[in-house]
């Protein structure tokens, strides 16, 4: 149920009407038409903007339609008042049957919300996809948690998702990380070693380089590099992925797909990529434009193989091949993704760090091209998580080997904490992680503030069954709520109706962190009608000596305490029933 959809079709029903009977014109697009919460409550508990955006199409004035509309809709059983504000706006209040309804409505439907809007359509969603170099640090911790939520709120709405992880193991870097093993390898039979500059000197290798000992003895001792390079590079990249899996499984991620990026090489796949966009006349031989402002004393221009991504909105082409022959990183990226399109997706989604900002356009273009312009590609940016703690800045260095571990983070707060606080902020905003503040018991404190509600409302049911009564959700939805008529309960229940509708916002702009805003205000309602409870007895859940009363009062919070549930779980949260 979305009694947002509800009310539209109605409103849309009500048009038609009006067509019918010759107040408006035929053949208006109501694509428009919109019905959603009124900016300020007090003017109502929905708005349509309808008589706005249909009078210029219909040639008439906004307020004589919005008149017109007003009278159809006050025909209406649901609606109770109707009223046209300024030059057109119509702001409705529901019958407070509509809410009771509402009510009974989320306790028979255990997945209340659920939607249908994606159809089943194929979304991959990429994210952390960090290098295989060393255990996971804390801010990737924002990574798993903006992917997997957002791979989880685009289930909930509907579509067929893929969790997917890229493994950086075929660049560079990952030479490095045998190097950096290796030298930990000597260590292990006890030589003295020093760490160059690029390599890794964290001792989170020094269990890797006593595996690598114990796997293949001396064999590489004083052995030439070519000896032992690529056997110790597996080696530790499998090493390393095998902590990143458990680094993410500590906090409730499970990727579908891991995809090696040297599974590319050596394969045809990225020549493959390329000659399909070859074929579309977008890969050419040419010199770019030197780049604007000061110039690279280094720079010289040269013929290089190029991708035409300005033909898919990029600024400039781009290189996908170097003057020697050699692929640049651009072109495996290509392959990965024309990879993604030829297993079918038609949806791709990344989550990269604010680093990849230059990425975007070329990928994007590259996207376009090699699916015709059929399969879109959102690229979010997740920016830098400052961390803190007693007030004072935490410093991290993946090279030092000096950072805070995702697992160290998830020892000091708990994965829960952990996963919720990384929501707080949209995505491309930065955010301030403080080791103490996320545990502080506090309405500051969003995620304490939600399992607060969720904790109190399992206390009244507790309290509900010691005095006899029912409390499960089947028994609770066959009470009689007419008596739910005050302000406070009300508002609680529409707080509960905007759930489905918010699924599907946060699902179409790709935007995980409404659920997290939307579980706050969410709580706020419930512990403001608890607190109104302290005040005026008939408020309370509790009614003393009512069992009757009891049992219908407590259907309200039970209906809330579900959605909350079904919140924090697409947030990758456990929700408590009972605060420590």
């Amino acid at each position: 149920m979305n009694l947002f959809s509800d009310i539209r079709a109605l409103v849309v029903g009500c048009l038609d009407a009006l067509v019918a009977e010759g107040t408006l014109p035929a053949g208006l697009d109501h694509a428009n038409v919109t019905v959603e919460p009124p900016r300020d409550p007090a003017h109502g508990d929905m708005a349509t903007n309808a008589a706005m955006v249909l009078a210029k199409p219909a040639g008439l004035k906004p307020r004589d339609i919005a008149d017109a509309l007003a009278a159809r809709l006050l025909a209406d059983d649901r609606i109770a008042v109707a009223d046209v504000a300024g030059p057109g706006f119509l702001n409705m209040r529901l019958a407070d049957t509509v809410w009771h309804g509402l009510v009974t409505t989320v306790l028979g439907t255990p997945d209340y919300g659920r939607s249908t809007m994606g159809g089943g359509e194929r979304i991959n969603v990429e994210f952390v996809s960090a290098n295989p170099t060393g255990p996971m640090h804390v801010a990737h911790a924002r990574h798993a948690a903006v992917g997997d939520a957002l791979a989880a709120v685009l289930d909930f709405a509907g579509y067929d998702v893929t969790r997917e992880y890229y493994i950086n193991d075929g660049g560079g870097q990952v030479d490095v990380l045998a190097r950096s093993v290796y030298l930990r390898y000597l260590e292990a039979f006890g030589r003295e070693v020093e760490f160059a500059d690029g390599t890794y000197p964290g001792e989170y290798l020094k269990d890797v380089g006593e595996a690598v000992k114990a796997a293949h003895g001396d064999a590489f001792v004083d052995r030439p590099e070519e000896v032992w390079l690529q056997t110790i590079r597996d080696f530790a990249t499998e090493k390393m992925l095998e902590q990143i899996k458990a680094d993410l499984a500590a906090v409730g991620v499970v990727m579908d797909v891991y995809f090696s990026e040297k599974s590319l090489y050596g394969t045809g796949r990225i020549e493959a990529a390329i000659e399909g966009l070859r074929e579309k006349g977008l890969i050419y031989k040419g010199v770019l434009e030197p780049p604007k402002g000061k110039l690279p004393e280094d720079w010289e221009p040269r013929e290089q193989t190029l991708f035409k991504s300005t033909e898919h909105g990029d600024d400039v082409d781009r290189p996908i091949m170097k003057s020697d022959g050699a692929w640049t990183y651009f072109a495996p990226d290509i392959a990965y993704h024309h990879d993604k399109l030829e297993r079918g997706f038609t949806q791709l989604i990344d989550v990269l760090g604010a680093d990849h900002g230059g990425y975007v356009k070329r990928m994007k273009a590259a996207v376009s091209a090699m699916s015709g312009g059929r399969v879109p590609l959102d690229v979010k940016l997740i920016q830098l998580v400052k961390l803190y703690r007693n007030g004072q800045p935490f410093k991290m260095s993946k090279r030092a080997g000096t950072f805070v571990t995702l697992a160290d983070a998830v020892e000091m707060v708990g994965a829960d904490v952990l996963r919720f606080h990384m929501l707080t902020r949209k995505n491309d905003a930065p955010l301030d992680f403080d080791f103490d503040k996320v545990t502080e018991q506090s309405k500051d404190n969003p995620v304490f503030y939600v399992q607060y509600a969720h904790a109190r409302v399992q206390s009244v049911l507790r309290k509900a069954e010691e005095m006899g009564l029912a409390t499960d959700a089947g028994a609770l939805a066959r009470q009689d709520l007419s008596a739910m008529t005050h302000e406070a309960e009300l508002s609680l229940a529409r707080k509960i109706a905007e759930w489905p509708r918010l699924i599907e916002i946060a699902a179409r702009l790709h935007e995980p962190h409404r659920v997290a805003f939307y579980l706050y205000e969410l709580a706020s309602e419930l512990h403001a009608l608890w607190n109104r409870g302290n005040e005026e007895t008939a408020l309370r859940f509790l009614q003393e000596g009512d069992s009757a009363a009891t049992q219908a009062k407590i259907a309200l919070p039970k209906a809330a305490a579900i959605v909350i549930s079904q919140g924090l779980g697409i947030l990758g949260v456990i929700p408590v029933d009972e605060m420590r």
